[in-house]
């Protein structure tokens, strides 16, 4: 058997309890031998490798597309690679157990090793676990398959890597030697070479633009009317007559109804250029004399509307979501976040981490109650043995196979970021934060099982002689799931508020959005008093920065950065990159100083080189900016997974692509 870690190796031994014995590099019992690989132990050789010449970046050398590829041990790692070699070639070795991480980077860690050594006439079988449990790993054992089963996943992982290679090697050698030296003088050094990835690039834009788009914003002053209404029964207040001396000193009992103007067809502002938006002027003046117009003018509830809304929990984590609420909750990188949630892993405490999956399989499901009861006799948490202790007594129901938390068309390899409810023995031994993130990922599963928030919604349309104003409250009657989240929730809100560069909630609420009416009691139809007509000035906000959390979620949505959860779960595709490379990426342009991240906020701006490389990438080859263009490389990947497209069609392609580059980019040059 070959683990992608020694630690990994251990798990599984213990599983086997075949008491092995632990010697250099392996473990050997009766039946069983286990070795490990230390991450990738085989990579790619660089062009000198096929040609010395090539070790010199020149034009008339690109672009380099091997017939035949080459591949080497990588140094440092040779020692490990020659234990599995011994090993593995062993006469007595009949079978390979391949158990390297379940996914398409842990497919081929082993299949270089195996390509290297030439493994023939030996039975070959992959293990596919979802955690590291005890009943998963046996599982994994008895069901494992036929390796070629995994053909075409493994396929796809050769073919990225040719594609990051291709891509990166021959575009970074050809904008180095085009616009190296210009790139040099522009941030004042005395030589520069342009590094270019399949992805990273792409992002690299996204940072690059976002930044240009606040730089470049102006502020744009507009004016709101909010009208302050004065509410009355009946007796205080009808249809016609006008305020007594009685009522006057009975306006202090009335309660005040404020409610915000928007344009509608039967304003006389209605299509008019003195607007900025349907709610606000551009001009103050034109705001005060509207609010002229308004005085003596009767005021009338037009519209009560009651209504009770449900919302259920959000979704289970998958890796994004998870590294974007560790990002807002404990500013740390999304790189940091995945070194967490694998160690949590592999101490058995939660499920396979790199998955973009935020369901639970039908399979799963049917056992979830495993789960729960591990976690209710294990994990010694007073909150949270206080959630499961409600949970019994209201008799929450366990079955969710009919909701939205279970959906098997929506997993690939792995299901949702889950406690596995076992692990509970290694918990007390891990750093604190590792902890932390454990406890919002408990707490994410516990929230399926809770009811629905309920709420109150009212909505009220006052018309002021064909002036629409509008008033709403929405106010929760019954928390549910809000019970475990709402706490955590307003503890990030209250962190958004501002960092140390300055960055500010982007979102303008409404004078009557979080308006409580609880207490306001109107009929349609009833006339209201005037308090006042106030003119509140607003103004536009530019774009937020990205921090290191929410540009994963906009890599996730293929450049598009969409704040409410459960439309970015509806119009999720092709992302760019996948959930076990993002991390590294945003890592990589942080290294190469194209991007910086504010240590603190997590806030990531663009630094001068990195400016200047977008201009040059986007004067020379702009489509590989493009978000869409990206994501569809990524597609194409997923289908050679999926065995809807032939490994041959997509390197087609991928160097037609390359070729028809570098044919425009010379006659740019």
């Amino acid at each position: 058997m070959i683990t992608e870690k020694p630690s990994v190796a251990m798990e599984f031994a213990k599983v086997i309890g075949e008491n092995g014995t632990r010697k250099n590099g392996y473990i050997e019992s009766k039946d069983w031998i286990i070795t490990w690989c230390v991450g990738h132990l085989v990579t790619m050789s660089y062009p000198e490798k096929y040609d010395e010449n090539l070790k010199f970046w020149r034009l008339d050398t690109l672009p380099f597309i091997p017939k035949t590829w080459k591949y080497e041990v990588i140094k440092g790692v040779e020692n490990q690679f020659e234990i599995i070699k011994s090993q593995i070639t062993r006469e007595d070795v009949d079978a390979i157990y391949v158990a390297t991480d379940s996914g398409r980077e842990g497919e081929y860690i082993y299949r270089l090793v195996d390509q290297m050594l030439g493994i023939t006439g030996k039975e070959k079988r992959r293990i596919w676990i979802d955690s590291q449990t005890e009943d998963e790993i046996k599982r994994g054992i008895k069901e494992a398959k036929e390796l070629s089963e995994y053909d075409s996943l493994s396929d796809s992982a050769y073919l990225r890597a040719k594609e990051d290679y291709l891509i990166g090697i021959n575009f970074s050698r050809m904008l180095s030697i085009i616009y190296g030296r210009r790139l040099a003088q522009s941030i004042g050094e005395e030589k520069a070479s342009i590094s270019v990835g399949r992805v990273m690039t792409c992002v690299l834009g996204m940072v690059v633009e976002r930044e240009r788009e606040i730089r470049n914003f102006e502020k744009t002053p507009f004016y709101k009317i909010v009208g302050n209404f004065l509410t009355a029964d009946d007796k205080k207040n009808t249809d016609d007559k006008k305020t007594t001396k009685q009522d006057t000193e009975n306006i202090e009992e009335q309660k005040t109804l404020s409610a915000e103007w928007k344009v509608q067809e039967t304003s006389k502002f209605w299509e008019s250029t003195k607007l900025y938006n349907d709610s606000g002027f551009k001009q103050k003046q034109d705001a005060e004399g509207f609010t002229k117009s308004l005085q003596g003018k009767k005021i009338v509830v037009e519209e009560v509307k009651k209504t009770k809304q449900k919302e259920n929990a959000p979704l289970l984590f998958n890796l994004a979501e998870i590294q974007n609420e560790c990002t807002k909750r404990f500013k740390i990188k999304p790189d940091e976040t995945l070194d967490i949630i694998q160690n949590l892993y592999e101490k058995k405490l939660v499920t396979y981490p790199r998955t973009d999956a935020r369901v639970l399989s039908t399979a799963v499901a049917k056992v979830i109650t495993k789960n729960l009861n591990g976690i209710a006799q294990g994990y010694k948490d007073e909150e949270i043995q206080g959630y499961i202790k409600q949970m019994k007594e209201e008799k929450y129901s366990t079955n969710l196979l009919k909701t939205k938390y279970v959906n098997d068309s929506k997993i690939t390899d792995h299901y949702a970021i889950t406690p596995t409810g076992q692990g509970y023995e290694n918990l007390s031994k891990i750093p604190e934060l590792h902890q932390k993130v454990y406890n919002i990922i408990v707490k994410r599963f516990l929230a399926i099982f809770y009811p629905a928030a309920e709420f109150n919604k009212l909505n009220i349309t006052i018309d002021v002689e064909g002036e629409k104003f509008y008033a709403s409250s929405k106010v929760c009657i019954k928390k549910g799931y809000l019970e475990i989240l709402k706490k955590q929730n307003d503890q990030v809100e209250q962190g958004k508020k501002s960092d140390a560069n300055g960055e500010q909630d982007n979102k303008t609420k409404d004078t009557n959005s979080e308006q409580t009416m609880a207490e306001i009691d109107v009929k349609k139809g009833q006339v209201l008093t005037l308090d006042k007509y106030e003119i509140k000035e607003s103004e536009t906000t530019p774009p937020t920065r990205y921090n290191s959390g929410s540009i994963i979620l906009a890599m996730e949505n293929a450049g598009k950065l969409i704040e409410d959860e459960e439309l970015r779960e509806q119009i999720k595709g092709d992302g760019i990159g996948t959930s076990a490379t993002r991390a590294e990426i945003i890592k990589k342009l942080e290294k190469i100083k194209y991007i910086q991240i504010n240590t603190k906020t997590q806030i990531i701006t663009p630094t001068q080189k990195g400016e200047n490389i977008y201009d040059i990438v986007y004067k020379s080859m702009p489509d590989i900016l493009n978000p869409k263009l990206t994501a569809s490389w990524e597609k194409g990947l997923s289908m050679v997974a999926q065995k809807e497209i032939k490994a041959e069609e997509f390197m087609q392609k991928l160097e037609n692509y390359i070729n028809n580059k570098f044919d425009k980019l010379i006659i740019k040059g």
